[in-house]
């Protein structure tokens, strides 16, 4: 199955390690031609959406705040909502599949909704305890899954 827009979901502040992951996830997100959407912010929303630029890749960014001006660098489309975590729902339900990397109550938040709106979830290093969530143990076990299988 092809997917047109992937979302990358994580904390807003991570390791180098995490952040590796992510530029990579971001990367790969590029090649296959896919559409990024994230939070927009720092941690693994940066990394990703660098790695997708890095490759010619085009990334949407819906913001927390009132100002397009809290997106990081490399997104390209920065959508403020205004809405805070709320804005969590706008990410999930725009995106095909979602891959989360690590991250905190908010990735929870994330997951949670992909999970109940009937979205694939990937996860990276994240919420392995949470039932729905497939778990992938590295980037290129990710994506010859997305390539190759439908979820």
């Amino acid at each position: 199955m092809k997917y047109r827009i992937i979302g990358v979901i994580g904390a807003s502040t991570c390791s180098q390690d995490v952040a590796q992951i992510a530029e990579n996830v971001g990367k790969n997100i590029a090649k296959m031609g896919a559409i990024l959407i994230c939070g927009g912010l720092g941690g693994v929303m940066e990394a990703s959406s660098k790695g997708a630029k890095e490759q010619g890749g085009v990334t949407v960014g819906i913001l927390p705040g009132f100002s397009i001006d809290q997106a990081n660098p490399y997104i390209d489309i920065p959508i403020a909502t205004n809405m805070g975590h709320a804005r969590n729902t706008i990410i999930t339900q725009t995106a095909d599949v979602l891959i989360a990397i690590s991250g905190e109550y908010g990735t929870l938040s994330e997951i949670a909704i992909g999970l109940k709106l009937g979205k694939p979830v990937y996860g990276l290093g994240s919420w392995p305890s949470v039932t729905g969530i497939k778990q992938i143990s590295s980037v290129e076990e990710l994506f010859q899954r997305l390539t190759v299988t439908s979820p």
